[in-house]
């Protein structure tokens, strides 16, 4: 194998692992927001649930006089 056809061939392999190392790092950040936007969606359901249960009572209330 000739120098010039080993020192590209080390380029592409330098290439690779450089491609490797991006990818992991976009990877990494993109699990990251992954769990940030499930913890936000877990916030807003559960935030949810409670407007629901709250407007249920008010609603019962209403029902309550209106009876009255």
């Amino acid at each position: 194998m000739s120098d010039t056809s080993f020192n590209t061939l080390e380029d592409k392999v330098d290439e690779l692992i450089q491609l490797c190392d991006n990818m992991k790092k976009e990877n990494q950040v993109l699990r990251d927001d992954k769990h940030n936007w499930e913890n936000e969606l877990k916030s807003l359901s559960d935030k949810n649930q409670l407007a629901r249960t709250r407007l249920e009572k008010v609603l019962q209330r209403l029902k309550t006089l209106e009876q009255v």
